[in-house]
């Protein structure tokens, strides 16, 4: 998929759990999983605007945009 889910890393940054994150942005640990995990299909821009406040960060640290020619690319060196 070439949207990339970067929020494990913004976590960690700031030492915070998933289910701190979780609580402060008001949805459940599951769902913040699923998203974490890049399985999520979707996610509301108040969500994302929830996070970014509670994180101190920009959308674009959170989410990236990878070619699948990237992926490949990646794929191959590995």
């Amino acid at each position: 998929m070439p949207i990339v889910v970067r929020l494990d890393i913004e976590l960690a940054r700031r030492k915070m759990s998933s289910k701190d994150l979780a609580e402060a942005v008001g949805v459940t640990p599951q769902n913040l999983s699923v998203l974490k995990a890049g399985r999520a299909r979707a996610i509301r821009f108040t969500t994302l605007e929830a996070i970014c406040r509670v994180l101190d960060c920009q959308p674009g640290d959170i989410l990236a945009y990878e070619s699948d020619d990237e992926e490949a690319a990646a794929s191959a060196d590995q």
